[in-house]
């Protein structure tokens, strides 16, 4: 599993749905699909309508990588911070049950408002 509490995903920008989805279709359920995708250099953080999946590519070659599944329904509160002048990344950070804190760093064009909806509808539901 991904150490969160040494490594922060920075710099994450929306991308293409399809971006991992050679990583992450063969473990989606049922229902279940992709709703927002993000990727940095290397790692992604990908939003579906049942949980949110971290990719950590590892190595030089990229060929190793963890993936770690973090529910919805194990959230117990999130915050947004919104990019500013001098601080021009906004940072996503969510409370899990048992896991603690968990942060996420954005590029500053991307809509927070859109990841606050995804997450209060997934949440909500």
């Amino acid at each position: 599993m991904i150490n969160f509490e040494n490594k922060e995903y920075l710099k994450l920008k929306e991308t293409d749905n399809d971006a991992y989805g050679d990583l992450v279709n063969g473990i989606l359920i049922g229902d279940e699909r992709i709703i927002h995708t993000y990727k940095s250099v290397r790692d992604g953080l990908v939003f579906t309508n049942k949980r949110l999946i971290a990719i950590n590519i590892q190595g030089i070659t990229g060929k190793k990588k963890d993936i770690t599944i973090l529910p919805y329904d194990r959230i117990q509160a999130f915050s947004v911070e919104t990019a500013g002048v001098i601080d021009l990344d906004s940072e996503l950070y969510l409370w899990f049950s048992g896991m603690g804190q968990v942060k996420f760093e954005f590029t500053s064009r991307t809509d927070v408002s859109a990841i606050c909806r995804c997450i209060g509808e997934c949440i909500l539901d």
